[in-house]
């Protein structure tokens, strides 16, 4: 058996080889990947929001594709670590809005860890026949990883969230993010691999056409995929409607001073409810049949201060309807949750969510006694949150309406399992004020537009300074607000009970696509493994 020669630390050469180089044209080459791989990294952080360039995420796999295929799994390694970089630098930069470049730094370097783990995969299958397949699958594998850990994981950043605006959208109706993300990169490595070979065929002049083939369906599949996938994207009213309200009270000063204005803040959300309870009755708006706030509208916890009960209920009296209220709430035995409240205007309380998926480092801080070496900042965490251990779903006029508080928008499951558990439509009560103007209130609005496809259900977005916003089924956004400012948003929007096929495979799509890529990483070692074993001639 004859070995394949193929090379180890140089991408495929379309030509025939070149004169020897100098030194510095070969210091040039060498770096070249390098700077390629980052700035790829950097144009797949522009195709996501605030920007509507979702397409731009096509060439930076592309590119990327470029940087690996043909390479050995060591360079794999760092070319993915810097296209991590130029990627999740500039993505996060809103986590040291108020804390500094520390923490921001920290969580790029890590994260760019799981991106470099994929690069070397990717390399590695990049030999392989259909290789795009492959390698789309390392990438979702890779975002797997991330969602679960280190500390519960950290999805952001996860491909499907800059595709709110894109074509391949309705394929989260199909298999949830991991199917929709798969389609985005598996086409931006066929498109690569279009170009490759035609590159290669006008050179040579000879047509491979196996790898044609495979180049021409990577990239044309997912599209058809996508527009195959349309019908299961509506906005039809299966169970009749509802007029829900939106409350945004706002914040008087943004950034960490947010903790210290607690009662402030929670005026200013039973003031717009009231507020909104005289447009109400003037004939401005429609009578809502529920209004929702915020996480952290009442940051002091009403079953334990009579006053902010009261403000809570005066509002909720005034607007005449059940309100979910955001709060902080210490049990009896000492532990504290971040909780929703339903407020009935003539029962009171009659109903709780506790957020299940809390913060690491912001809610809660994991090793303390460890990280406490490492930065005095943890110190700003007085108390761990608790998590919760229920799906929340409120009864609220007669609709289920369905809670994921904030960071859990990032993680498919605490969607999920609200529909699985009857929600007719979806709330993402936030708190942004913490992050002041950055790019991280749009980010967040975008996942929330993705989990309206994949369950097919309204998605209400009440944030404390903004961008609050309605989004239908479809993930068109009907209304929304700008950044601090105090308003409300009222608007009719369709119940929906049906479940789309990404509702009921649930994580399946995902657990296919982990296999897929193991599968890809065992092919590609067992053909080294024989091609070193294989005498050579």
């Amino acid at each position: 058996m004859t070995a394949i020669a193929t090379p180890v630390d140089e991408p495929e050469q379309l030509g025939p080889p070149s004169a020897p180089a100098s030194r510095g044209m070969r210091l040039v080459r060498r770096l070249l990947p390098f700077v390629a791989s980052a700035l790829s990294g950097v144009l797949l952080y522009v195709s996501f929001p605030p920007r509507t360039l979702w397409w731009l995420a096509l060439p930076a796999f592309a590119a990327f594709a470029w940087c690996l295929r043909g390479r050995s799994w060591k360079a794999g390694l760092g070319l993915g670590y810097v296209f991590g970089l130029g990627f999740l630098l500039p993505l996060l930069v809103w986590t040291g809005v108020e804390v500094g470049p520390g923490p921001w730094l920290a969580l790029a370097a890590v994260e760019a860890l799981f991106v470099a783990l994929v690069g070397a995969g990717i390399a590695s299958v990049s030999r392989l026949p259909a290789w795009p397949v492959w390698a789309a699958a390392l990438w979702i594998a890779g975002e797997a990883a991330r969602a679960r850990v280190p500390f519960g994981g950290f999805p952001w950043g996860k491909i499907a969230f800059g595709q709110a605006d894109g074509v391949f959208l309705p394929l989260a109706a199909l298999g949830g993010t991991p199917v929709l993300g798969f389609a985005v990169v598996l086409c931006g490595f066929g498109l690569y691999e279009a170009v490759r070979v035609a590159l290669h065929t006008r050179h040579t002049r000879t047509l491979r056409r196996g790898t044609a083939a495979v180049a021409a369906l990577t990239l044309a599949l997912p599209v058809v995929a996508a527009l195959a996938a349309r019908p299961l994207v509506s906005d039809a009213a299966e169970d009749g409607t509802a007029t829900v309200a939106v409350v945004q009270g706002n914040v008087s000063r943004a950034g960490l001073a947010f903790n210290a204005q607690r009662r402030a803040v929670l005026d200013y959300h039973a003031k717009e409810t009231e507020r909104l309870a005289a447009r109400v009755d003037a004939g401005e708006v429609p009578r809502p049949d529920f209004v929702l706030w915020p996480e952290n509208s009442s940051d002091i916890d009403p079953f334990r201060n009579p006053d902010a009960r009261g403000v809570i209920e005066t509002a909720v009296k005034a607007v005449g309807v059940p309100v979910s209220v955001g709060g902080v709430v210490e049990t009896d035995d000492g532990r504290l949750f971040n909780q929703q409240i339903l407020w009935d205007p003539a029962k009171g309380p009659v109903a709780t969510y506790d957020k299940r998926q809390i913060q690491p480092f912001g809610e809660y801080i994991p090793l303390r006694s460890v990280m406490s070496y490492f930065s005095e900042d943890v110190g700003m965490v007085r108390q761990d949150f608790s998590r919760g251990t229920e799906p929340g779903v409120f009864t609220m006029a007669g609709t289920k309406v369905g809670i994921a508080t904030c960071y859990e928008a990032a993680f498919d499951w605490a969607v999920r399992d609200t529909v699985t558990h009857g929600a007719q439509i979806i709330s993402v009560p936030s708190n942004n004020a913490t992050f002041d103007r950055s790019e991280m209130t749009y980010q967040q609005l975008a996942m929330s537009r993705i989990r309206a496809v994949e369950h097919s259900r309204a998605v209400t977005v009440p944030v404390t300074s903004g961008v609050s916003a309605v989004i239908m089924p479809d993930g068109r956004i009907v209304d929304r607000t700008g950044m601090f400012t105090a308003a409300s948003l009222v608007e009719k929007v369709p119940l929906r009970s049906s479940q789309t096929p990404a509702t009921r495979l649930g994580t399946l799509p995902e657990a296919a696509l982990v296999l897929l890529a193991a599968a890809g990483l065992g092919w590609s070692v067992t053909t080294a493994v024989r091609a070193r074993r294989s005498p050579q001639r």
